[in-house]
């Protein structure tokens, strides 16, 4: 078996000798941990990176980006209230992509704190683009995000992705049809959790700015797009799936079907985040409605999380060539590419129990 999965790039490393058992398929990894490049250096690299780049690349290109998608949302509706299909369904779509650049996008980058320098002001935006605009708690987001998927990227049970598994679905079904629940699911998975993970106040608190704020878009689309009731939630639904498709691939694509690891046999951080993590082309819609730290620049985004996206994307040609000339595994592949290899392999990628990378440091 060749050192690494489908659609990746690197040399093979000399401080790595991986082993399969036949009987159990189970990959055992010895690492010389001598060997493994120090994430030390490639920190400070970036770091003298951020440093030395100004307000505009740390957050101003990033806030443009969410200023014009909030214009676009209001701009929309004028467009879905026009007699004539094609400008409707234009404002349909214009809806669709502003919102996931302001709910996903946006959202993911304040969760994070990488909206802006100040902790208190990435906390109160993150609560109007997840709960007032997304219907999706930022209490929960933090939670699944920040304290579960990024500190266990691919550890099995912990931040291995398997809040996106379904693997009572048919492949196609998972794939092109159940995305399509995500608006109506997205509330009710929000709810759930709450009651599951956190105090009442906090429930409270999302109620209070959630579903007002949903209120709020209905009110918008009856008076300024002069649509009925019906009409209005049935708009949030179509402009809230314009995306979900990909957004399920995407959360998919890049963390399944690469090494994963149990809790007693993690890897350091910078093998961990390195072996689990794949980039995706850049894409001109996808990179602008959910973000390069989450598209083209994954690596990098598991890495360096505070970074902003475009951060991210300027920081990626430092990072990818101290992988590559480290001989650490700098994973990438196309969207079309992933969408046949998960196609072909989704039984043993989203059925069954994934094969676990057992992580053994050598001195």
């Amino acid at each position: 078996m060749s050192w690494y999965s489908h659609g990746t790039r690197s040399t093979n490393p000399e401080f790595s000798n991986r082993i399969i058992d036949e009987n159990t398929q189970v990959i055992t990894d010895f690492v010389d941990l001598r060997k493994l490049p120090e994430f030390g250096i490639l920190s400070k690299q970036v770091s003298d990176t951020v440093h030395s780049s100004s307000w505009w690349d740390r957050y101003g290109v990033d806030w443009v980006i969410h200023s014009v998608a909030a214009m676009c949302w209001v701009a929309s509706h004028w467009l879905i209230g026009s007699t004539q299909p094609a400008v409707h369904w234009l404002g349909i779509f214009v809806l669709g992509c502003s919102h996931y650049t302001i709910t996903f996008k946006a959202a993911h980058m304040l969760v994070h704190d990488a909206g802006c320098s100040s902790k208190a002001w990435n906390r109160f935006w993150s609560f109007i683009s997840s709960d007032v605009l997304g219907c999706f708690s930022a209490d929960i987001g933090y939670n699944i995000h920040i304290k579960c998927h990024h500190p266990h990227t691919n550890i099995v049970g912990l931040g291995d992705s398997s809040t996106w598994k379904a693997p009572f679905l048919p492949r196609y079904v998972y794939m092109f049809l159940a995305p399509l629940l995500l608006p109506a699911l997205i509330p009710l998975v929000s709810i759930k959790e709450l009651i599951e993970q956190e105090p009442l106040w906090k429930i409270v608190r999302h109620v209070l700015l959630s579903y007002p704020g949903l209120a709020f878009h209905v009110y918008l689309l009856m008076t300024v797009s002069e649509v009925t009731l019906r009409e209005a939630l049935l708009v949030i639904f179509l402009s809230r799936n314009v995306l979900s498709i990909p957004y399920i691939h995407v959360n998919i694509f890049q963390h399944i079907g690469l090494p994963m690891y149990s809790q007693q046999h993690r890897p350091k951080k910078i093998y961990q985040m390195t072996t689990g993590v794949l980039n995706l082309p850049r894409n001109i819609i996808l990179d602008y409605c959910f973000g390069h730290s989450i598209m083209s620049c994954h690596t990098e985004h598991h890495l360096f999380p505070r970074l902003s996206d475009n951060m991210c994307l300027k920081v990626k040609p430092l990072v990818r060539r101290f992988c590559l000339e480290r001989g650490l595994p700098y994973h990438e592949d196309t969207y079309t590419s992933r969408v046949a290899h998960f196609l072909e392999n989704y039984n043993s990628l989203m059925v069954n129990a994934p094969p676990i990378t057992k992580f053994v440091g050598l001195q």
